[in-house]
């Protein structure tokens, strides 16, 4: 029963490794741009929960809409201020720009809330359920079951809206997207903000079980990319799978093995992986 308990409390942490990484994916699969610092945003994410908790005394529902909103209006400003300049330039000026942002975000992070380690206060999800004779704590339960949700969701908005597939349209030839009367511009911010978003709730869904400092955000923009190179760049649902995947091999890794070697046999098994399948689970060969 105990290694049960251990393989759901790795796929619901996967859940959430899938949530933030399906924003990294939407944002190469719509504009073939590496963002590094996707990390630092699922990091803001779980300090504009702990803010909403401090000065608003709201609960876990008002804490992860405020990080998806405040991270999806954040996205939106770096598109517009950042993004779509360096965008012209060569890759190596897109890099650099988001590696720079990233860093930005950190040592900003730093100056206002310091290094010091901290966690969000007991909320209403405190507490032990039995699920089926698995006893799983509350608010890892909610956490993984909500992060599914709104990754199917992201996935349903991209392949069955009429928003999805004007962004489907602009990664495919932005040039004929406009010839149709789509606004480029207009739904690559829009990607931004979706992808920041999606990383702000999940960061806000981990700071309900996790304590969390700013330096959080580059093991987090790790775990991003080897989730989207796993499963695939551009895909959703291969981000889905393969943050399942690293949530449950970590989790019987430091069950069979310790705590500190549940990283390592991630990374040994997503190079086989690689050297097997270069394009990820659901990435097609070039």
């Amino acid at each position: 029963m105990l290694l049960l308990q251990v393989i759901v409390g790795g796929l619901l942490l996967g859940a959430i490794y899938a949530l933030f990484s399906s924003g990294l994916t939407l944002i190469w699969g719509m504009m073939n741009f590496i963002n590094f610092a996707h990390g630092e945003f699922v990091m803001l994410g779980m300090y504009v929960a702990l803010l909403t908790v401090t000065y608003l005394g709201g609960g876990p529902v008002l804490f992860s809409l405020s990080a998806a909103v405040t991270l999806y209006g954040i996205g939106i400003i770096i598109y517009l201020t950042l993004i779509r300049h360096v965008m012209k330039g060569p890759m190596l000026a897109q890099i650099l720009s988001t590696f720079g942002l990233a860093l930005l975000l950190r040592y900003a992070a730093f100056w206002i809330f310091s290094a010091n380690v901290v966690s969000l206060p007991q909320t209403t999800l405190s507490g032990i359920v039995d699920v089926g004779g698995i006893l799983m704590p509350m608010s890892q339960l909610v956490a993984g079951v909500v992060a599914i949700v709104l990754t199917v969701g992201l996935h349903l908005l991209l392949t069955r809206t009429n928003i999805g597939s004007r962004l489907l349209a602009v990664a495919e030839d932005r040039n004929a997207a406009m010839l149709m009367g789509i606004r480029p511009d207009r739904m690559q911010a829009l990607a931004w903000g979706l992808a920041a978003g999606s990383a702000g709730i999940a960061g806000a869904l981990m700071a309900i079980s996790y304590p969390f400092s700013p330096s959080v955000g580059e093991t987090f923009g790790l775990t991003a990319f080897v989730a989207v190179t796993l499963g695939g760049f551009g895909s959703v649902p291969g981000a889905l799978y393969a943050g399942l995947i690293i949530g449950l091999i970590q989790a019987l890794s430091a069950y069979w093995l310790g705590a500190i070697y549940k990283d390592i046999v991630v990374y040994a098994m997503f190079a086989a992986l690689l050297w097997l399948r270069p394009q990820g689970l659901m990435g097609k060969a070039s």
